[in-house]
Protein backbone atom coordinates (compact mmCIF):
# COMPACT_ATOMS: atom_id res chain seq x y z
CA UNK A 1 0.00 0.00 0.00
CA UNK A 2 1.35 3.18 -0.76
CA UNK A 3 1.71 6.12 1.58
CA UNK A 4 -0.88 8.29 -0.24
CA UNK A 5 -3.31 5.07 0.38
CA UNK A 6 -2.75 5.36 4.00
CA UNK A 7 -2.97 9.08 4.17
CA UNK A 8 -6.42 8.41 2.19
CA UNK A 9 -7.38 5.65 4.55
CA UNK A 10 -6.70 7.62 7.86
CA UNK A 11 -8.61 10.73 6.53
CA UNK A 12 -11.41 8.63 5.52
CA UNK A 13 -11.81 7.06 9.23
CA UNK A 14 -10.93 10.90 10.65
CA UNK A 15 -14.27 11.47 8.85
CA UNK A 16 -15.85 8.53 9.67
CA UNK A 17 -15.48 9.36 13.56
CA UNK A 18 -16.29 11.82 13.41
CA UNK A 19 -19.83 11.77 11.44
CA UNK A 20 -20.42 8.80 14.36
CA UNK A 21 -19.70 11.21 16.81
CA UNK A 22 -22.42 13.50 15.77
CA UNK A 23 -24.79 10.95 14.78
CA UNK A 24 -25.25 10.18 18.60
CA UNK A 25 -27.26 13.13 19.41
CA UNK A 26 -26.48 17.20 20.34
CA UNK A 27 -25.21 17.71 23.67
CA UNK A 28 -27.29 17.89 26.88
CA UNK A 29 -28.52 21.59 28.20
CA UNK A 30 -27.04 22.88 31.07
CA UNK A 31 -27.84 21.02 34.04
CA UNK A 32 -30.61 22.19 36.80
CA UNK A 33 -28.01 22.05 39.44
CA UNK A 34 -24.04 23.07 39.70
CA UNK A 35 -24.11 20.42 42.68
CA UNK A 36 -22.98 16.60 41.54
CA UNK A 37 -24.76 14.38 44.33
CA UNK A 38 -23.24 11.09 44.28
CA UNK A 39 -24.96 7.82 45.77
CA UNK A 40 -23.93 4.30 46.84
CA UNK A 41 -26.23 1.22 45.98
CA UNK A 42 -25.55 -1.91 47.44
CA UNK A 43 -26.09 -5.39 45.67
CA UNK A 44 -26.51 -8.21 47.96
CA UNK A 45 -27.98 -11.64 48.19
CA UNK A 46 -30.65 -12.06 51.09
CA UNK A 47 -32.36 -15.24 51.70
CA UNK A 48 -31.95 -16.30 48.22
CA UNK A 49 -32.97 -13.22 46.44
CA UNK A 50 -31.06 -10.25 44.90
CA UNK A 51 -31.57 -7.24 47.33
CA UNK A 52 -30.46 -3.49 46.38
CA UNK A 53 -30.39 -1.26 49.13
CA UNK A 54 -30.96 1.78 49.30
CA UNK A 55 -34.59 0.68 47.58
CA UNK A 56 -35.34 4.08 46.98
CA UNK A 57 -32.74 6.17 45.29
CA UNK A 58 -33.35 9.96 45.46
CA UNK A 59 -31.51 12.46 43.11
CA UNK A 60 -32.07 15.73 42.04
CA UNK A 61 -34.16 15.98 38.63
CA UNK A 62 -31.80 17.10 35.32
CA UNK A 63 -28.72 17.17 37.37
CA UNK A 64 -25.35 15.07 36.30
CA UNK A 65 -25.20 12.29 39.12
CA UNK A 66 -23.45 9.55 40.35
CA UNK A 67 -23.62 6.34 41.06
CA UNK A 68 -21.00 4.49 43.36
CA UNK A 69 -22.53 0.43 42.83
CA UNK A 70 -20.84 -2.50 44.74
CA UNK A 71 -22.13 -5.94 43.96
CA UNK A 72 -21.60 -8.40 47.43
CA UNK A 73 -24.05 -10.91 45.61
CA UNK A 74 -22.69 -14.59 44.71
CA UNK A 75 -23.38 -14.11 41.43
CA UNK A 76 -23.29 -11.03 38.76
CA UNK A 77 -26.29 -8.85 38.68
CA UNK A 78 -27.71 -5.97 35.90
CA UNK A 79 -28.72 -3.04 37.36
CA UNK A 80 -31.65 -1.05 35.10
CA UNK A 81 -33.61 2.23 35.55
CA UNK A 82 -36.26 3.15 32.95
CA UNK A 83 -35.09 5.40 30.74
CA UNK A 84 -31.65 6.86 32.45
CA UNK A 85 -28.96 4.35 30.53
CA UNK A 86 -30.73 5.46 27.58
CA UNK A 87 -30.47 8.60 24.86
CA UNK A 88 -27.02 10.41 26.27
CA UNK A 89 -27.71 10.55 29.49
CA UNK A 90 -24.94 8.37 30.27
CA UNK A 91 -21.76 10.86 30.57
CA UNK A 92 -18.74 8.05 31.86
CA UNK A 93 -18.65 4.52 33.55
CA UNK A 94 -16.04 3.10 35.03
CA UNK A 95 -15.13 -0.18 36.89
CA UNK A 96 -16.23 -3.62 36.78
CA UNK A 97 -19.19 -3.52 34.47
CA UNK A 98 -20.08 -4.15 31.11
CA UNK A 99 -23.35 -2.21 29.60
CA UNK A 100 -26.00 -4.67 28.78
CA UNK A 101 -26.70 -5.38 24.73
CA UNK A 102 -30.16 -3.38 25.18
CA UNK A 103 -28.62 -0.36 26.06
CA UNK A 104 -31.15 -0.41 29.61
CA UNK A 105 -28.67 -1.22 32.16
CA UNK A 106 -25.39 -2.30 33.44
CA UNK A 107 -24.43 -5.12 34.97
CA UNK A 108 -21.74 -5.72 37.37
CA UNK A 109 -19.25 -8.04 37.37
CA UNK A 110 -18.97 -10.29 40.74
CA UNK A 111 -17.33 -8.63 43.81
CA UNK A 112 -16.95 -5.98 41.63
CA UNK A 113 -17.87 -1.44 42.25
CA UNK A 114 -18.73 0.59 39.26
CA UNK A 115 -18.90 4.02 39.13
CA UNK A 116 -21.77 5.78 36.72
CA UNK A 117 -22.11 9.27 36.01
CA UNK A 118 -25.17 10.28 34.31
CA UNK A 119 -27.37 13.28 33.90
CA UNK A 120 -30.50 12.48 35.60
CA UNK A 121 -33.57 12.69 33.80
CA UNK A 122 -36.86 15.34 34.61
CA UNK A 123 -38.37 15.09 37.77
CA UNK A 124 -40.69 11.77 38.28
CA UNK A 125 -40.63 8.75 39.90
CA UNK A 126 -39.57 5.39 37.99
CA UNK A 127 -39.09 2.01 38.75
CA UNK A 128 -35.35 0.35 38.79
CA UNK A 129 -34.38 -3.12 39.48
CA UNK A 130 -31.92 -5.60 40.28
CA UNK A 131 -31.84 -8.76 38.81
CA UNK A 132 -29.15 -11.20 39.21
CA UNK A 133 -27.96 -13.44 36.00
CA UNK A 134 -28.49 -16.75 37.92
CA UNK A 135 -32.22 -15.70 39.08
CA UNK A 136 -33.49 -13.43 36.63
CA UNK A 137 -37.38 -14.69 37.49
CA UNK A 138 -37.02 -12.86 40.18
CA UNK A 139 -35.86 -9.30 40.23
CA UNK A 140 -35.32 -6.80 42.64
CA UNK A 141 -38.24 -3.93 41.95
CA UNK A 142 -37.40 -0.10 43.86
CA UNK A 143 -37.89 3.28 43.23
CA UNK A 144 -35.92 5.84 41.53
CA UNK A 145 -37.25 8.96 42.67
CA UNK A 146 -36.05 12.23 40.56
CA UNK A 147 -37.29 15.31 42.62
CA UNK A 148 -36.77 19.27 41.61
CA UNK A 149 -33.76 20.22 42.64
CA UNK A 150 -32.97 22.90 45.31
CA UNK A 151 -33.37 26.30 44.31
Amino acid sequence: MTRYAVSTLGTLCLMLSANLAHAEGKPLPPPASDGQPVMELTMEKKDSKIVCSPAELRLPANTNAELRVINKADQPVTLTMDGQFENGLVQHVDGDQGHSASEKGYTIKLNGKATLKFRTMAAGEHPYGCTGVNSQSDPFVGKYILVPPAG
